[in-house]
């Protein structure tokens, strides 16, 4: 096994940001092979930027599904989603975008911000049987405000993200052991896989809930769906305004046309559309023209 090196599982752009990081501050000879993965997801799962980078340093790179040979004694994992199968002399290190045992499991950041936490973390734990149990090796977190869009978070722990690494190869490369302790089970708790029906905005929801999720899955993911006059759209943007008494308050109706953007009325507030595309065009819905419309 090669000691001092490592082997990495990468994808999205916390993957490339650890990539460049590891490069710029210890070169490319801590990095043995870099394996790739893609999410059809997600606007851009920044697969190829990875591979150009490696590529570009003479760093020898595949994709999950080929065939490759692990011969480090470490290897790191990042935004990875699948099973990595190795060796029992190999570590397999994993950073999870919360600070564990809390939001164990799937889109953590994003759970995160639509439950309006008020700091974001990282958990660098040892790789376990059971999917984010592994001991934690190291964490750290930042302090947010809001409103905030996932982008904006993304880059938060993304620097998170490269401080962890850059801490955790100084041990790798000195061949140090890498301390660690277990997780309090009895604080645990999880975040559930997301598909296109999490996309789907509750108008009956508070109007803060509301722009929390909406900010929390938009890009680099798809954006909040929703239903306009039949035609399947994305809520790319609004705004909260303030509410107003609604003698027979139906949540997803138009209140309001303001320069054509659509205030429309929540379980609890008002929410402005300032954004919003249609599915299969991508093209702009807005200025809306017609009052009498709802979102559903």
């Amino acid at each position: 096994m090669s000691k001092g090196k490592i082997t990495l599982f990468l994808m999205s752009e916390k993957g490339l940001k650890v990539l460049k990081g590891i490069i710029d501050f210890y070169g490319t000879e801590v990095i043995d092979l870099v394996v790739i993965g893609r999410d059809n997801a997600v606007l851009n799962d920044f697969s190829e930027d990875i591979e150009k980078c490696a590529k570009k340093r003479q760093i020898e790179t595949c994709y999950r599904n080929d065939s490759y040979v692990i011969s480090t004694s470490y290897a790191l994992a990042i935004s990875w989603r699948w099973m990595i199968e190795l060796n029992e002399r190999v570590i397999l290190i994993t950073l999870h975008d919360s600070l564990l045992p809390k939001y164990r499991g799937f889109a953590p950041l994003v759970s995160q911000l639509i439950n309006g936490e008020n700091s974001l973390g990282v958990s660098a734990i040892k790789s376990s049987e059971e999917f984010d149990r592994g001991d934690i090796i190291s964490q750290a977190q930042i302090e947010i405000s809001y409103p905030i869009k996932i982008q904006e978070a993304i880059d938060k722990v993304v620097e998170l993200y490269v401080q962890l690494t850059l801490s955790l190869m100084e041990s790798i490369i000195s061949n140090e052991d890498l301390l660690c302790h277990p997780q309090d089970d009895s604080k645990a708790s999880y975040s559930l896989w997301r598909d296109e029906d999490d996309y789907k905005i509750n108008w009956a929801m508070d109007a803060q809930a509301i722009i929390r999720f909406v900010n929390a899955v938009g890009y680099p993911y798809k954006g909040a769906k929703s239903t306009l006059s039949g035609i399947n759209i994305r809520i790319l943007d609004a705004y909260v305004l303030p509410d107003v008494e609604i003698e027979n308050r139906t949540p997803g109706k138009v209140l309001f046309i303001k320069n054509g953007l659509p205030v429309v009325v929540c379980g609890k507030g008002l929410l402005q559309i300032n954004q919003a595309i249609a599915e299969d065009t991508q093209e702009s819905v807005l200025p809306l023209s017609k009052l009498r419309v709802r979102f559903s």
